[in-house]
């Protein structure tokens, strides 16, 4: 039941760009403009997801799925 006042949807950098701190600095500015809890999805191989846990979110479930086949 954690429903936040904030959700991040998509936090792009174009390939060129990646390791050069952008990533980074544009999750800061975003938390730092917030007010109230913030959730994002991310895939587990997701190399982004290091990022998301340097700047200080953490995992707190894991998404079960079941398709039919």
């Amino acid at each position: 039941g954690y429903c936040p006042e904030n959700i991040i949807l998509f936090v792009c950098v174009d390939p060129e760009w990646r390791r050069l701190g952008i990533g980074g600095r544009l999750m800061e500015k975003l938390m730092g403009e917030c007010e109230g809890g913030i959730k994002l999805h991310v895939e587990p191989d997701n190399p982004a997801k290091r990022l998301y846990e340097h700047v200080g979110f953490t995992s707190k479930y894991v998404e079960m799925r079941f398709h039919h086949e």
